[in-house]
């Protein structure tokens, strides 16, 4: 289950890098970079959910604790990259990396990370709840 989860980890971080590139090319131009960063955020985060709903039946957790153990490793996945490869393969120094943690400042980077830890939660609760008590990895069934 981790190791699929990874993978759909990577995918996401590929994801992530095409959405910084279309904020630095198309966004700033027009926004700014505090609006194209706002808007580059948001729209990541959407991103995460849409593929964790997307994949989570192909990675299969079979508890809230798998599916906080999934959301708790890309967001490790995800602070040691950007901070890891952010720094030492990218030169971005520290406090350029933190800046975007200053929500007073107006960055929202913290709501791509609280989607990264929360979206596998969130979608298995929501296929998993009382009220929808299909399975989640099988296709429903007809009405007879």
């Amino acid at each position: 289950m981790l190791a699929r989860a990874g993978a759909i980890w990577f995918g996401i971080m590929l994801m992530a890098i095409l959405n910084g590139a279309f904020r630095d090319v198309v966004l700033v131009p027009r926004l700014g970079d505090l609006g194209a960063r706002a808007v580059s955020c948001l729209t990541l985060a959407s991103v995460i959910v849409l593929v964790t709903w997307i994949s989570l039946p192909w990675v299969r957790p079979v508890s809230t604790t798998d599916a906080w153990r999934i959301g708790s490793m890309w967001l490790a996945m995800t602070l040691i990259f950007e901070f890891g490869a952010g720094h030492y393969l990218f030169g971005t120094p520290w406090a350029a990396l933190l800046a975007d943690y200053n929500l007073l400042a107006g960055r929202l980077w913290i709501l791509v990370l609280v989607a990264t830890l929360t979206a596998p939660i969130l979608v298995y609760l929501a296929v998993h709840n009382p009220v929808n008590d299909g399975d989640f990895y099988s296709p429903p069934t007809s009405a007879r």
